[in-house]
């Protein structure tokens, strides 16, 4: 007999039923505000306060070019924990109900924000295939961030990136949906130990058209859950508290004004009871850009009518949501289910008992940056060179990115102190032996083109017996750049380094600027040539390619980048970075992706990538035998012997793969569901084993495969499920 009884209140619903009722329409707006906190000065604060009260505030310690905070005015640790319970002082004692106010910190590969700790990007991090590395970076995130007052924070970047053009690649874990639901999920576990982390950003931005930041997505309903959901699927059933709306329109409708989306799919399929929080000035955008409302009042009500609980910037829900609500476009309970959902979470977390935070220790976590670092570097050629002969007693460090401390750190980062962060020629230098001379030469800016000196690169590179050739792009605000309402950068006339990172989409990914020639004038010296690019997109390489002995790429590799590079390069530590993202021979080719039916070739080159997804090479070698496929109820188990048959011990990223042979709609090439970096010493071998659930596949035909990359299978076998 099934009861029929209300379920009983547990004392959290009491609580915040009790407080709601107490509430104004006003006081209810106020909680679903998150205004920008780093220009407000305790006048501004105040009058905020006493106007309309707000449930957070947003990048209080965010210190960069956008909020004109530098290392010496943005506030450090021990000073943010001030302002932070000096803010929630006066909301507690100087407010009618007395409700706390959370605050959030952009947190995408470290707290953005003076001497906090900068792991590389997100991009560098799927590039480790290492989810159990990532869960403690994550715990390093959220632990820094939490002790330095923040309850939210804005990250991981979980966008399935498709279109290496777009500003914002490097924030995301690539192309791959299940690669980028384990790596993200891992990361938001470790945060979640601290805070709620804010998962990035729903859905289907990374895809733009023309690959500009922000544009349409055009795809149908079985690619979207397929290939830009999943992910998102896996990172709510895991436990993610927070989600934030994206700035484009999906198929015509606006993702932050989609109920379809935030209604049906995230809260009624998945059943996610947390909250959602606008992008900054994404509903602003709903009449401004995407014309879907004729008034900012009509775009404020299409947003917390489509499930958006917090407006991030305040601009429309404090000016027009209680408006809204009197005029009928928004029901009372839309608003009520909202608040509600953010009192619960404030008093799930303790904040109405204990609002304020003690001054936090600064935690020394370098050594996990640097081998977050290492691990994330992809060995993409190597002729025998590397690991670096100690023969060599002058080694010439060239390049733009050679020698640059925020070029290769990324975007979202505070100002740095030059001694906490490692560059290439400092970590060449560190690692090199003692009578080993080390020359450095820039060469040329990485677009400016006007202070090039080939003359005195190529004269470098002559007097040494090798040279390290270090190029690729620059995610690095400078304080002469002028930044939209959001923070995302504007192009502009003024040359500086910065050719990616939010708001510099691209019509080419060639290099900019002159490092292309740099690269043909040092190969012309027939000379050892090791390549390196640090960058936030995969960027064209065939020059560098044909050209040079050895190639690696990291995509911003964090602090340490400079001594993760030079142990790789002396062979201190075995490569195993893997590709998060195919890289293209071709701007042409555009998308270009490992799961993609094969097309036929171009004619001006092949259809398929310079580099495949999953690829990265090593100085050891791999042999795969054995392979066991057991099928079972709802599962497919998975094995196989991988033996480590060269003369290093090393990592080897295992790499598990389905091809639907037959379906219903035209299938994948083949899509990854399983993966695994193991360490192996030489000679010896690691049982691999892998759990496939087989409820949300299609009854039918399967190829398993089993392999080094997407293009280097080395067992499979076809079964029926």
């Amino acid at each position: 007999m099934v009861s029929c009884s209300t379920p009983k209140k547990d004392d959290i619903d009491v609580k915040v039923d009790n407080l709601l009722s107490q509430m104004t329409l006003d006081e209810k707006v106020g909680q679903l505000c998150c205004p920008i906190g780093f220009n407000l000065d305790d006048k501004a604060y105040h009058r905020l306060m006493d106007t309309l009260p707000v449930g957070g505030l947003w990048a209080v310690q965010r210190a960069d070019p956008w909020s004109q905070k530098t290392l010496e005015t943005g506030p450090d640790a021990r000073e943010s924990a001030l302002i932070f319970n000096a803010m929630q002082r006066y909301a507690v004692e100087n407010t009618r109900l007395g409700i706390p106010i959370y605050f959030a910190e952009e947190c995408p590969h470290g707290l953005m924000a003076v001497g906090a700790n900068v792991f590389p990007t997100g991009l560098g991090l799927a590039a480790t295939w290492d989810d159990e590395l990532l869960y403690r970076v994550g715990d390093a995130i959220g632990a820094e961030a939490a002790g330095r007052g923040a309850q939210f924070a804005f990250g991981p970047v979980i966008d399935i990136a498709r279109d290496p053009r777009w500003s914002r690649v490097e924030e995301t874990m690539g192309e791959d949906p299940y690669l980028s639901g384990v790596c993200g999920s891992a990361v938001i576990r470790g945060m979640q130990q601290h805070l709620a982390a804010t998962v990035k950003h729903f859905a289907a931005y990374g895809i733009p058209e023309g690959g500009h930041n922000g544009a349409a997505a055009q795809t149908g309903p079985k690619m979207l859950a397929s290939d830009y959901l999943s992910n998102f699927e896996m990172a709510v059933k895991d436990g993610a508290k927070s989600i934030m709306t994206s700035y484009n329109a999906i198929d015509g409708t606006p993702c932050t004004s989609n109920s379809y989306l935030l209604k049906d799919i995230l809260r009624e399929q998945w059943g996610f009871k947390g909250i959602v929080f606008s992008d900054l000035g994404s509903i602003w955008a709903l009449h401004s850009t995407h014309r879907t409302a004729e008034s900012q009042l009509e775009a404020t009500a299409q947003a917390i009518n489509a499930g958006v609980d917090i407006d991030l910037g305040g601009s429309n829900y404090g000016k027009y949501l209680k408006t809204a609500v009197e005029n009928g476009l928004v029901p009372m309970k839309n608003v009520d289910d909202a608040v509600r959902r953010m009192l619960r979470f404030k008093y799930e977390i303790g904040l109405f008992d204990n609002p304020y935070i003690e001054i936090p220790d600064d935690k020394n976590v370098e050594s996990l940056i640097l081998e977050a670092s290492v691990k994330s570097i992809v060995l993409l050629k190597n002729d025998g060179i590397l690991p670096l002969s100690k023969n060599y007693k002058k080694i010439a460090v060239i390049g733009p990115n050679a020698d640059n401390v925020y070029n290769q750190l990324g975007d979202y980062t505070a100002p740095q102190h030059p001694d906490d962060v490692v560059t290439v020629f400092e970590g060449i230098r560190n690692r090199a032996s003692a009578d080993t001379k080390i020359l450095y030469a820039k060469g040329c800016s990485i677009r400016d083109e006007r202070d090039a000196d080939f003359k005195e690169a190529v004269k470098t590179a002559k007097a040494a017996d090798v040279t390290v050739l270090v190029v690729g792009g620059s995610s690095a605000r400078d304080f002469k750049t002028s930044y939209e309402s959001t923070g995302a950068a504007l192009v502009s006339d003024h040359i500086s380094d910065m050719d990616c990172g939010e708001g510099y989409d691209r019509v080419s990914i060639e290099l900019s600027g002159l490092q292309e020639d740099l690269i043909k004038e040092i190969a012309k010296l027939n000379k050892p040539l090791i390549v390196i690019y640090i960058e936030g997109r995969p960027t064209l390489k065939n020059t560098a390619n044909t050209s040079a002995n050895a190639l690696l790429t990291a995509f911003y590799p964090g602090a340490q980048g400079g001594n993760a590079i030079a142990d790789v390069i002396f062979g201190n530590y075995n490569p195993a970075g893997r590709l998060p993202m195919s890289q293209p021979r071709s701007t042409g080719q555009i998308p270009v992706y490992y799961s993609q039916p094969k097309p036929h070739d171009y004619l001006e080159c092949e259809s398929s990538p310079l580099f495949c997804f999953g690829y990265g090479l090593s100085y050891t070698k791999f042999e795969y035998k054995n392979l066991n496929i057991n099928k079972l109820d709802n599962t497919i188990e998975v094995s196989v012997d991988v033996t480590n048959i060269g003369d290093y011990d090393g990592d080897e990223v295992v790499q598990l793969y389905l091809r639907d042979e037959y379906a219903t709609v035209t299938p994948a090439e083949k899509f990854l569901k399983g993966f695994k970096r193991v360490f192996i010493q030489k000679a010896d071998t690691q049982h691999v084993t892998f759990t496939i659930p087989t409820e949300n596949l299609e009854p039918g035909e399967f190829t398993i495969m089993v392999g080094g990359s997407s293009d280097d299978i080395r067992q499979r076998e076809k079964i029926i499920i």
